[in-house]
């Protein structure tokens, strides 16, 4: 596929929603002004929660977990009120590339998550790069992770049934949070769900060459993105599985794995890719490939009928693996 096919390509219904997405000269989002973009972000999201009716189902409260250092990560727990506990738990990590977003951007999708699943979500507010370069967000992750576990019981959680989740940038702090927890010898989340993830520092791939001018998330954004986690390690052996999960080269003992790709996506490759190497390591994979869509075609197009399918899938499966483990 050539840089001009994959434009023809889009998916008539996301070729519309393109049309009505605000572009810089460098995309939607122009890393080369970060405080700026940040600040666009945050505007965007609170514009779009502001117009979405509140849902008195689920409710939200904001917790404060101390790290280490004596600094404290922020999660949010959304629940739906009307659920008997302990019920299941999502630890959910937010998009932006791991330099962009905050966890309460996601608040209106997973109340409507929590509502039709049944379940809990804890957004996690982990630290964003290059204030804080991986893996401090991983880190965040099996924070969280252990004080959910820690928690439980007066949470309402029923600890046997925590999974992980994210997407695009948080989709790689999920998978490199999974990584961790296994590596610590933690008990295994129930499964992971990584929704188009960011997994691979390295830009050597099909898709991050083929898709250029789109302008969701093109080459050079993730280029820029990659060198602001990693600094001058980008691209080079001097990374670990930590920072870029597709660096791991041992994948058994990870916990069944949902993924949701793009076709046009600069993370295609990298994503069907560790797909395929989670099979080959006999972790169970349901792998969903979306023809025509672009990275995270679900926010920009959320009424578009790819979109439908991908949520359709992607809650199917939370209900599906939640529902297995039910006490």
């Amino acid at each position: 596929m050539n840089i001009k096919d994959a434009r023809e390509r889009i998916d008539p219904e996301l070729a519309e929603a393109l049309k009505s997405v605000p572009m810089t000269p460098a995309g939607v989002f122009d890393l080369s002004d970060l405080e700026g973009t940040r600040a666009g972000v945050r505007a965007f999201a609170e514009a779009i929660a502001a117009q979405i009716p509140d849902e008195p189902s689920a409710s939200v409260e904001q917790v404060e977990v101390p790290r280490p250092d004596g600094s404290t990560l922020s999660i949010r727990l959304l629940r739906p009120t009307a659920e008997a506990g302990p019920l299941p738990v999502l630890l959910w990590f937010h998009g932006g590339g791991q330099v962009l977003g905050y966890a309460a951007q996601d608040d209106p999708n997973l109340k409507r998550l929590c509502l039709e699943v049944g379940c809990i979500a804890a957004s996690v507010d982990y630290r964003l790069a290059p204030e804080a370069p991986a893996p401090a967000a991983a880190e965040d992750g099996l924070l969280a992770y252990r004080w959910l576990r820690r928690e439980a019981a007066a949470l309402g959680i029923d600890h046997s049934r925590i999974a992980l989740a994210g997407q695009s940038g948080g989709g790689g702090i999920s998978a490199a949070t999974a990584l961790m927890i296994r590596d610590q010898g933690e008990p295994a989340p129930l499964f992971q769900a990584l929704s188009y993830p960011m997994l691979d520092d390295r830009n050597t791939t099909a898709s991050s060459h083929e898709i250029t001018d789109i302008g969701i998330w093109d080459r050079a954004t993730n280029i820029l993105a990659w060198t602001s986690v990693l600094g001058d390690r980008a691209g080079t052996d001097d990374v670990p599985p930590y920072c870029a999960p597709a660096r791991a080269t041992e994948l058994t003992g990870l916990p069944p794995t949902f993924m949701a790709v793009a076709e046009l996506d600069v993370f295609r490759d990298e994503d069907l890719s560790y797909a395929t190497r989670l099979q080959a390591s006999g972790v169970p994979v349901e792998l969903h490939l979306y023809p025509g869509a672009y990275h995270a075609w679900d926010l920009f197009a959320p009424e578009a009928a790819l979109s439908a399918a991908y949520f359709h899938a992607w809650f199917g499966y939370l209900r599906r693996q939640f529902s297995a483990r039910q006490p």
